[in-house]
């Protein structure tokens, strides 16, 4: 049995409510944050624990704000999206691509390209996720960090029947699934990072594998 039979995912667990193309639904940009400050501020502080100041960085599935620290500087953000003027509005990209990860989950980068990536409150629209990650995997850099976070909010006709399916306990477990299926992650974390109030917010932290050993 191979790792992707090990962890293989129905079909019908990528349907979604609309299944129209993607570039229908994201042609208007939405210049507006899809969870409120306090989840906001978790993100942010994730990002400060794990993403090295001077790195490069790729934030897939970017929009107009990529919820960087403000005060810690990068020798690159590569900012990956589905809107062109939403990522022209985001002034922590240093480049940016507009591409439909479900229709093309290959990523146009290097092998060992950047530092650390991020997938914010999106990973739930992804129809072919673990070939994404598989890519993610790719272009980082051995022992780099891939955050990704995620709240109870979603375009519901956009979201995978799985999320639906799930509760936030079950959301974690199913990034931690894709990312098993993928392959080349190491060191996976679940975490909760929700405030006493308001949005919650959870993550699942990986490590790009093959980093030597300490």
């Amino acid at each position: 049995m191979t790792p992707d039979d090990a962890h293989a995912i129905p079909p019908e667990a990528f349907r979604r409510q609309d299944e129209a193309p993607d570039a229908q639904f994201y042609q208007a940009p939405r210049f507006v944050t899809h969870i409120d400050a306090g989840a906001i501020a978790a993100v942010t502080q994730l990002y400060r624990e794990y993403f090295s100041a001077g790195g490069a960085l790729l934030d897939l599935m970017s929009s107009w704000v990529s919820h960087l620290p403000a005060d810690v500087p990068y020798r690159r953000v590569a900012g990956l999206g589905m809107n062109a003027a939403e990522l022209r509005a985001n002034p922590r990209l240093t480049e940016r691509v507009v591409q439909d990860l479900n229709q093309t989950p290959a990523l146009e980068f290097a092998d060992n390209e950047f530092d650390g990536a991020a997938i914010c409150v999106s990973i739930d629209y992804l129809t072919q996720p673990v070939a994404v990650l598989r890519e993610l995997a790719r272009v980082l850099r051995p022992g780099a960090p891939l955050v990704v976070t995620f709240s109870n909010r979603c375009f519901p006709s956009k979201a995978i029947a799985a999320w639906h399916a799930l509760d936030d306990r079950g959301h974690l477990a199913l990034v931690r699934r894709f990312l098993l299926a993928a392959g080349g992650w190491e060191h996976i974390e679940l975490l909760d990072r929700s405030p006493r109030a308001g949005d919650p917010l959870f993550a699942v932290v990986a490590r790009a594998a093959g980093a030597p050993a300490a």
